[in-house]
């Protein structure tokens, strides 16, 4: 988007065009305030309309966050808003660890370049500083739960990453000429129920809720997730910075009048709350364009009646090695089967965590703890059902993660990792591709010898499948659930007529 034709921009602004929301951020001269594209305030005049890439952009300007239309629920960035890989990579990077209190030399070793190379490529991407960036971030984030919810300031400033209340209540006051008191009393009561906190996540419209729960609940690790009444709820542990470990739960549950889901979490997990919200984000592609990805999958429509469905979302993961146990067991067997056998893995190998509640009470164990069985994890696994190459398999993938070999995460290149992975023997290309998807946000994943996309383009051999989905990239993923979901509803109506 290119903020400086303002006439275009304006245009937007007037219009409250949706798919533009987080995209670009309106600063108004007369009042020193920032909005997003789709505030419903008094519009103002076009001579007072100034226009920026990013929340920090603007805020580096001068101007103060809207408390009508809150900037910080704005939709996330998606890949195709970004020319640099990584910038975005950065950027992202800095949003869900801002309460970590990493420095930029830090971001630099996360992504293999020098500091210098990193601010070069992030101002020109952003036209902000990351350190900036960053602290626009941690503003946005303590406001959102000053306003959302009833935490102690002492507790807002720690788990956004100011450290003190004195260093919040300074920013705030230099960015917002506002205290964090004040602006607690300006803002509605707070959504603290008992010993949960609840805050929100925005998604680009449309969203299709539905499909993204019918491909989870199949999946649902027994103790550790569930799928139950239009929600999704999991246990969580996480490492603060600190090096402690803060466990609880999550349920997240839409808010359609918001386009937004609603995260609701352990007070316990307040400390580690931005990796949290991470982790949410990147498991239900919150960061979704799906207008460009539509006009990209336009011609889907010539071997998939209906075509696309904009709603469509690539479900991610929470957490990357759990996830990568489940694709490997689950390979040439039945998602029921795989299920069944993951949580027999869970129940022997997994952690009991004391803020258990209501059947959510384990986790998975981390990849040290397997690699450390070594050669008698055979033994182990084995015992519950599951076969000794894919045993061994899953023990040198947790291994590989151990020593830092292969990465499982959004800052990783996946090609690069997925030639790692098959060099394990028992991951194939299948697997490789589907780990990435969705442990690394990999967009561009086909898999054209999957059983669901055969049965449902049977007339291609598996070469022409692949040939024919070169037009959709860098989008095949979204592809990929396109055919899946078409799969599973032709599936489900096989067993309506069966059952009638």
């Amino acid at each position: 988007m290119d903020t400086h034709d303002r006439e275009v921009c304006y245009d937007i602004f007037r219009s409250k065009d949706v798919r533009y929301d987080g995209r670009i951020f309106v600063g108004v001269l007369s009042t020193g305030i920032y909005c997003r594209p789709v505030c419903r305030a008094r519009l103002p005049k076009p001579e007072n309309c100034l226009y920026f890439r990013t929340a920090a952009e603007a805020e580096k300007a001068g101007f103060r966050p809207c408390l009508l239309c809150r900037p910080e629920l704005a939709p996330g960035s998606s890949p195709v808003d970004a020319s640099s890989e990584l910038a975005r990579k950065a950027a992202h990077f800095l949003r869900d660890n801002c309460g970590s209190g990493l420095t930029l030399a830090e971001l630099s070793r996360e992504l293999g370049y020098s500091e210098r190379h990193l601010r070069r490529v992030f101002e020109e991407e952003y036209h902000v500083a990351p350190v900036e960036y960053l602290q626009t971030c941690r503003l946005l984030l303590a406001k959102q739960l000053l306003t959302d919810t009833t935490l102690s300031v002492l507790d807002i400033s720690m788990a956004a990453g100011f450290g003190s209340v004195r260093r919040m209540n300074e920013l705030f006051q230099l960015h917002y000429s506002l205290t964090p008191t004040a602006l607690r009393r300006r803002a509605a009561d707070g959504d603290l129920h008992g010993d949960t906190v609840s805050v929100f996540l925005g998604w680009r419209a449309p969203y299709d809720w539905d499909s993204m729960l019918r491909f989870l609940a199949p999946r649902a690790l027994p103790g550790i997730e569930r799928v139950q009444e239009g929600a999704y709820a999991r246990t969580v542990r996480i490492w603060d910075r600190n090096g402690k470990p803060c466990c609880g739960t999550i349920r997240v549950l839409p808010e359609k009048k918001k386009e937004a889901l609603r995260v609701t979490l352990s007070d316990s997990l307040v400390p580690v709350l931005p990796q949290v919200l991470g982790r949410v984000r990147q498991m239900f592609d919150l960061d979704c364009d799906p207008e460009v990805i539509a006009a990209k999958l336009s011609s889907l429509e010539t071997v998939l009646p209906g075509g696309y469905d904009p709603g469509t979302r690539v479900p991610g993961c929470f957490e990357p090695f759990e996830m990568a146990c489940r694709a490997i067991i689950g390979q040439q067997i039945t998602v029921r089967a795989a299920t069944t056998l993951s949580g027999r893995m869970v129940e022997a190998c997994g952690s009991l965590i004391p803020a258990g509640r209501e059947g959510l009470c384990r986790v998975f164990p981390r990849p040290e703890e397997i690699a450390a069985l070594g050669s008698s994890v055979t033994e182990k696994l084995g015992s519950i059902g599951i076969i000794a190459s894919r045993s061994t398999a899953i023990q040198k993938l947790a291994a590989a993660l151990a020593d830092g070999s292969i990465r499982l995460d959004r800052m990783a290149d996946p090609e690069e990792q997925m030639a790692r992975m098959q060099q394990i023997r028992g991951i194939g290309s299948w697997t490789a591709k589907y780990i990435a998807m969705r442990t690394m946000g990999w967009t561009d994943a086909f898999l054209e010898t999957d059983a669901g996309i055969r049965s449902v383009l049977p007339d291609y051999s598996d070469r022409e499948r692949l040939c024919l989905s070169e037009p959709w990239k860098p989008w095949r993923s979204y592809a990929t659930m396109a055919i899946w979901n078409r799969h599973l509803t032709a599936a489900e109506s096989d067993k309506r007529k069966k059952r009638s």
